[in-house]
């Protein structure tokens, strides 16, 4: 999952606790004293959506399908793939959510650590969670984000085939989403 799916399963809690979830892959280690109470609950929490996510036996399948030479990678690609699904979903290619903009906002309040310092600005900018909702975007994001690894630009190369994949991929998303909601979406405070 990726920031809108962790967005979407985090926007029951505070403020705080969303922008751990959203800035929880910027963070290394298990020691998190040195972040505020929410913050650091949402980080764990993202963790663990991540932790039930890879170890679901639908993301097993896919990756055993996914191209030898790119397998490595598929995991970071179905992140985003799973955020295209999830835009769709919210019916984002609509246009204004509310989640979003919420989203948005608590992005632009505070710098995010060190190695999503460059990538949310620009996330924020250029409106890339309604943009997800666009398969061909999304797999432009995939690529982009290949440029930044070193090597051969692996996730490139797997694009063809998440696009040759795409029907069946939204399909195994529909088994996925329900049960990731079930055990991680997040109640709204009262």
């Amino acid at each position: 999952m990726n920031f809108l799916a962790h967005a979407w399963l985090a926007r029951g809690g505070s403020d705080d606790f969303l922008w751990g979830n959203l800035i929880a892959d910027g963070v290394k280690g298990s020691d998190l004293s040195a972040w505020p109470g929410g913050v650091a609950a949402g980080i764990r929490h993202h963790r663990r959506v991540d932790a039930f996510v890879d170890a679901h036996p639908v993301v097993a399948r896919i990756r055993r399908r996914a191209p030898d030479r790119q397998r490595r990678y598929a995991g970071i690609a179905l992140d985003l793939v799973w955020d295209h699904f999830v835009a769709r979903e919210l019916g984002l290619q609509a246009g204004h959510s509310p989640l979003v903009a919420r989203t948005y906002r608590v992005l632009r309040a505070r710098p995010a650590p060190a190695r999503l310092a460059t990538l949310v600005p620009v996330l924020v900018e250029q409106d890339w969670l309604h943009r997800y909702a666009d398969f061909a975007f999304t797999c432009r994001a995939i690529a982009g984000i290949g440029r930044r690894l070193s090597g051969p630009n692996r996730l490139a190369e797997l694009v063809p085939w998440l696009e040759e994949e795409q029907r069946r991929l939204e399909e195994e998303f529909l088994r996925l989403w329900p049960e990731v909601r079930q055990a991680l979406e997040v109640p709204a405070h009262p």
